[in-house]
């Protein structure tokens, strides 16, 4: 691989035909120095970049949001279960981001 050329995203296998959306996850997890990397990670193994993060600290727990979009919601069904089967992590909620928008007009 060049390092000019960038990966193709993977494919998601179990829902090729499912619509693509906008998700958040939001996380707690142990507030260590190698937490943010081993949640972002998960996300860089499948050549996924989040479009936003955001994350503040409450005394020993880090709060991190992380948006990220072209996701069935199968897939990003299966990236929640994995995020939450990482030690440092304490909590994961998934919201898929195109229906609340729907819901508010």
């Amino acid at each position: 691989m060049n390092a000019l050329e960038r990966p193709q995203p993977r494919s998601d296998a179990w829902a090729a035909n499912a619509s693509h959306s906008t998700v958040r996850y939001r996380l707690q997890a142990e507030a260590e120095p190698d937490t943010l990397c081993r949640v972002l990670n998960l996300f860089a193994l499948q050549f996924l970049t989040p479009h936003s993060v955001l994350v503040s600290q409450q005394d020993d727990w880090l709060d991190i949001e992380v948006g990220i979009g072209g996701l069935s919601w199968h897939r990003a069904q299966v990236i929640a279960q994995k995020l939450r089967n990482l030690v440092c992590v304490g909590d994961v909620s998934l919201e898929n981001l195109a229906r609340l928008e729907l819901a508010a007009v």
